[in-house]
């Protein structure tokens, strides 16, 4: 199966006045339809920049120095804003980490629903509204005629953050990027959501990048995990394969530092230090201050070597 979405070599920099920001700096990946895609990192490290980059929400002094993003083999890149505007809602859509960064607090979710359907098919305001309500449905809110008619803070944050789901599937893209959605969530509603999401995909076909910090997320719903430090991926491939065998120290390092995979009764194990300043990471590793394993082959920058098939890692010493 062909991918939907291929980024390759993307780099997404910042030009300020201390110096270039590499926030996103050589990342590739592809996704095929009704597969999800996890982005694991921590905060800093270049997840939503990536996610910001494939929307084309990229605002000065930020922007794509290099690389290519491929939309249905069409390569998106460099498009001109008019035509960002018919992709974006319509073939590729964002769900943001918190909802009120999609709904507008004054209008009424039917009116926000509605436009956001008429603003890429010609229809009628009826069969737009029949399929607002059917998407309502579809992410499991009930009375949907009701809520249609209501304003965004009559919602809880769970329903606040399903109707910005709907809105993202409204017009069935190709690619949906979950930025972090249910993080502010109680641990029964981001299960449901999370449920909803992986089926939505299934049946409908449409890949979903999920970003998050959160490992036991992506071990539930993904299929395929990529691992972010420092604006690079640094290990990727199948979601089972990479939490079971991390390759990567720092991938390691992060499963180590999950409580339910302590032995009981033994201290937490941490990943030493802080993430380095995207300013002054220098040529080589951007985790070799951080390594145990580090030598002095960590002073140039490795490229993704490929030990297993369809692995990818970042390391001159992975932990296989």
């Amino acid at each position: 199966m062909s991918a939907v979405l291929t980024v390759d070599n993307l780099r997404t920099h910042f030009f300020t006045k201390a110096g270039v920001v590499k926030a996103v700096d050589d990342v590739s990946f592809s996704i095929e339809r009704g597969k999800i895609l996890g982005l694991v990192g921590e905060s800093g490290s270049g997840k939503s920049m990536t996610g910001y980059s494939i929307m084309g929400l990229i605002d000065a002094p930020g922007r794509i120095v290099e690389g290519r993003i491929v939309l249905n083999g069409q390569d998106i890149t460099s498009l001109p804003m008019d035509q960002w505007r018919k992709l974006r809602g319509n073939r590729v859509a964002m769900i943001f980490q918190d909802p009120m960064m999609t709904l507008n607090p004054v209008l009424r979710i039917d009116t926000q629903m509605i436009e956001a359907v008429l603003a890429h098919h010609d229809i009628s305001k009826a069969a737009a509204r029949d399929r607002c309500r059917a998407a309502l449905v579809q992410v499991g809110i009930p009375s949907p005629d009701e809520r249609l008619a209501s304003y965004p803070h009559q919602f809880s944050g769970g329903m606040r953050q399903r109707v910005a789901i709907a809105i993202a599937l409204l017009n069935k893209p190709d690619v949906i990027i979950a930025d972090e959605p249910t993080t502010a969530l109680d641990v029964t509603i981001q299960g449901q959501i999370l449920f909803e999401m992986q089926k939505l995909c299934r049946e409908s076909g449409t890949a979903l990048i999920w970003i998050t910090h959160d490992l036991s997320v992506v071990a539930g719903l993904a299929d395929e995990v990529a691992v972010m430090y420092a604006g690079k991926i640094v290990e990727n491939g199948h979601v089972s394969a990479v939490l079971d065998k991390p390759l990567h120290p720092y991938t390691k390092g992060l499963l180590e530092s999950v409580p339910s995979r302590n032995v009981k009764g033994t201290p937490l194990k941490q990943i030493p230090g802080m993430t380095p300043s995207l300013l002054s990471i220098g040529n080589g590793c951007a985790f070799r201050e951080r390594c145990g394993y580090r030598s002095g082959e960590c002073e140039v920058a490795p490229p993704i070597s490929h030990p297993y098939p369809d692995r990818g890692v970042r390391c001159v010493h992975p932990q296989a």
